[in-house]
């Protein structure tokens, strides 16, 4: 594991952070809302490059794959680099594949890009992880954290809603033209405001297999592969689901994707209150919430009220997903925080990955609306894997 050295003058007590921490959440919210942005734009561009919905739910997959597999190999590849220039360098490639994303003739060409998006994701996620204690004061570093793993948190909730508000307004093609924009500007304020963050020891591959010896971090750890494949399961498909409900037209289906997000803001913060005195209760409570409410999506498509509240609940219980289980991470593996935040990623991004694969097979082999079914189910195991270990442990 990396051993990290304060680098920069520090803030004490309760100074406000310094920007470099705020840029290094713009930059994981960039990468995570480029990761969600086809979410909101599938019925778009799966007509505009001729494929089938399940098809264009690719898209997401891939850089979800590529993204894990990153997040564990792209520490140890880096080495000794200045964790300054390896982030400024993601965020750059990630700019770049947002313009090929734009101006791509054709679905191969736009999975290409959407490859190398996915290496920026896995990339940024394992460095930003641990660069609060380097950035400020031992008592500032657990708010430096939480502002950090906010972008992620703010950006899986909005990405959706944003991408669905820019394609209606623009087309899908400017939606990616916005976020390459968005890139090169992270990529310009971290370049400006993050102190150099040179690494004293390089991260090592042999540390995880000890990481996944430890029981609570493997609950853990299965406990939100559940969660995070059951909703991208069912939320990969939300924009056609809610297409098909009574009375609801496509202008409002942005409106109710925004109003997730809000909801999803709120829960993060909630989630992470909850979580930071006791992280297991807090991850039961979301699972609880978020399998009952995606299962009850299916029989209230028939309303227009009841689905636009449940939408809304969706979103606070997921909101809160990402920061729990990370508490939960950083608890069960307190003397390796770096790898364990590296491990986190690679399973919350592969979980991303298989939840959109799995929801475009039972969507292209079922039925769009069916990917409720199973990604509430899923979520429900979820439920249990955290209530028997907590049966377990008393």
């Amino acid at each position: 594991m990396e051993t990290v050295t304060t680098t920069a003058p520090a803030p004490t007590g309760r100074r406000s952070l310094p920007l470099s921490v705020v840029a290094v959440a713009a930059a994981t919210f960039s990468v995570v809302t480029t990761e969600m942005l086809p979410v909101g734009l599938l019925t778009s561009l799966s007509a505009g490059l001729r494929v089938s919905d399940g098809t264009a739910g690719l898209t997401v997959t891939l850089p979800g794959v590529v993204a894990a597999l990153a997040a564990l190999l792209l520490p140890v590849a880096v080495r000794r680099t200045d964790r300054k220039h390896v982030l400024c360098g993601l965020m750059l490639l990630l700019g770049a594949a947002n313009v090929l994303s734009a101006l791509a003739s054709g679905f191969a060409v736009l999975l290409a890009a959407r490859i190398v998006v996915g290496l920026c994701i896995g990339g940024v996620w394992a460095v930003a992880a641990s660069l609060a204690v380097r950035l400020v004061a031992a008592e500032s570093v657990g708010r430096a954290t939480a502002v950090i793993f906010s972008g992620i948190a703010v950006a899986s909730v909005l990405g959706v809603p944003a991408g669905t508000f820019l394609g209606e307004l623009a087309g899908w093609r400017w939606a990616f033209g916005a976020v390459a924009v968005l890139g090169f500007a992270v990529a310009a304020l971290l370049a400006t405001v993050v102190p150099p963050l040179p690494a004293d020891e390089p991260v090592r591959l042999g540390v995880f297999p000890g990481l996944l010896r430890l029981r609570r971090l493997r609950i853990g750890l299965i406990a939100v592969a559940l969660l995070v494949v059951g909703h991208f399961t069912a939320y990969t498909y939300v924009r056609p689901v809610l297409e098909r409900v009574p009375d609801l037209g496509a202008g409002l289906v942005s409106g109710l994707l925004l109003a997730y997000g809000v909801a999803g803001i709120a829960g993060n913060f909630i989630g992470g209150s909850l979580a930071a005195r006791d992280p297991r209760r807090a991850l039961l409570m979301i699972s609880a919430a978020l399998g009952g409410v995606v299962l009850l999506m299916g029989p209230a498509g028939g309303s227009l009220a009841l689905s636009v509240v449940l939408l809304v609940a969706w979103g606070l219980a997921y909101g809160g997903v990402s920061v729990s289980s990370q508490n939960w991470v950083m608890a069960a593996a307190p003397g390796a925080r770096e790898a364990a935040s590296a491990l986190f990623a690679g399973v919350f991004n592969v979980a991303i990955a298989v939840g959109a694969l799995a929801g475009g097979r039972v969507a292209d082999g079922i039925g769009v609306t069916d990917v409720l079914w199973v990604g509430g189910g899923l979520a429900v195991a979820g439920l249990g894997v955290i209530a028997l270990a907590a049966r377990e442990e008393g």
